[in-house]
């Protein structure tokens, strides 16, 4: 199937005339966590800005992952550049967002438009790492993606993600169609999967107002040829129906256990007993050159006043001591407290303190966090609460470090990847500094605008 979005399409009253002579069952929309996967921003407005906004209304978190920018809708554009547009269309959905439902959080990945599929592995990453971190029950939690079928490959590649991540979590999954409105005729739907989500006045509302902050694709660029609306009136009319369709691919998933708590401190107590530096910090180069990665990383020379959260034997530590003021470093095994201690005896700067993670939150405000290889030991609610806690002790103009190993590791409630996407996710912070190897990611976040180094320098 090919079709140009400058084709016809087909007319939303026999969509409505083939609607009407089926009676189709409503979706299941009673959930904790709603998780929409959308391949290009605007697809999760179009396809489900009301279900999110009937999630949010009931209490429900929404989580909204965009895969691409969609900086390639206009190839042909003489005013638009992709970077300009990828600048636009991630603005748009945060306005979309503010209309439906906005306590969202929203996570984007960056990939290149049109190029899902040279990615496909690592999206199905981005989405399993991120779905780990939500940390509601799995039979209450709903991942939407765009439907495999809608003959656009971004949008297969990002549905076939989605659905692969939610049946090895065991999550419930649903589908939704976004072209098929235009191309497809009454025979294409797979009417004996498909429910329906409807929707209230208000519900309708917020998605025509969320609707019409996707300007870059629902109205021309400018009057110049490659600035067309790419999502035309015709189109448009077949996501402003009192309902949303919904593909259900696979049975849902019986009421579940909790997922994988916290790593337990025992877990921690054996490691240090069998070995005095379990990770190698003080043999490995790989360890060394990390930490000479993120110091350099540091936007400041200096900081008054730090936390490092989950120290350990101080190695990394050390090294903080000498650009702080003060530093306080924190860990729960009094074993890599022990060896800390001897390697900072004499350091007046810095104290150590034994204390669980993060329920014994740390008092007062720092311009520096360092969260070094600890958040992935956290499951979803105390990453969460640890994330939560870290932005309210973060002064107004200080930087939050996160730096963690890339690989799965069976014993972690959740990924490296995923704990920094549950931290890009957060409204109130901003990243500054974006260091990424298959090994490791580090990223430096601050306080919106996050000035970069020579702004904030005074160089810009």
């Amino acid at each position: 199937m090919t079709f140009s979005h400058l084709d016809p399409g087909t007319d939303e009253e026999r969509w409505q005339a083939a609607f009407d002579a089926r009676r189709l069952p409503p979706a299941d929309t009673d959930v904790d966590a709603l998780v929409v996967i959308s391949a290009h921003p605007d697809d999760e407005t179009l396809g489900v800005a009301g279900l999110m906004h009937t999630v949010a209304a009931r209490g429900g978190r929404v989580i909204v992952v965009v895969a691409t920018d969609g900086e390639n809708s206009h190839p042909g554009s003489p005013t638009h550049t992709p970077d300009d547009l990828r600048s636009v269309r991630r603005g748009e959905v945060r306005q979309a967002l503010e209309k439906v439902c906005p306590a969202a959080s929203v996570a984007f990945l960056g990939h290149t438009d049109g190029g899902l599929d040279a990615v496909q592995t690592r999206l199905t990453g981005e989405i399993d790492a991120l779905v780990r971190t939500v940390g509601t029950p799995r039979s209450r939690t709903l991942v939407v993606s765009p439907w495999t079928g809608d003959a656009h490959r971004d949008h297969r590649i990002a549905g076939e993600a989605a659905h692969a991540v939610a049946r090895h979590l065991g999550v419930r999954y649903r589908a939704y169609p976004i072209w098929l409105w235009h191309w497809g005729t009454a025979d294409d739907p797979p009417w004996g999967h498909i429910e329906l989500v409807p929707l209230s006045a208000e519900a309708r509302r917020a998605k025509g107002e969320a609707l019409a902050a996707h300007r870059s694709q629902t109205a021309a660029l400018s009057g110049a040829p490659g600035d067309e609306p790419i999502v035309s009136g015709g189109m448009l009319q077949h996501f402003t129906r009192g309902f949303e369709t919904l593909i259900r691919l696979d049975d849902d998933p019986a009421p579940d256990e909790a997922w994988h708590g916290s790593t337990p401190q025992e877990h921690f107590a054996d490691l240090y007993a069998r070995r005095p530096d379990p990770w190698g910090f003080e043999t490995r180069w790989y360890e060394e050159r990390k930490r000479a990665v993120l110091l350099a990383s540091l936007p400041r020379p200096r900081y008054e006043r730090a936390v490092e959260l989950g120290c350990s034997t101080g190695v990394l530590t050390a090294q903080l001591a000498e650009r702080c003021d003060a530093l306080l470093g924190i860990d729960f095994a009094e074993a890599a407290l022990e060896t800390a201690r001897e390697r900072l005896d004499g350091r007046a700067n810095v104290e150590l303190r034994q204390a669980t993670l993060p329920a014994e939150w740390p008092e007062g405000t720092f311009d520096l966090i360092v969260m070094s290889e600890v958040g992935y030991f956290w499951d979803a609610p105390d990453l969460e609460r640890a994330i939560a806690r870290a932005i309210s002790s973060l002064r107004p103009d200080g930087h939050l470090v996160a730096c963690h190993w890339r690989y799965a590791v069976d014993t972690n409630p959740v990924s490296g990847d995923g704990v920094h996407i549950a931290l890009r996710t957060q409204k109130d912070l901003a990243v500054v500094v974006r260091h990424e190897e298959d090994d490791f990611l580090l990223e430096v976040f601050a306080r919106p605008p996050a000035p970069s180094v020579a702004r904030e320098t005074g160089m810009l």
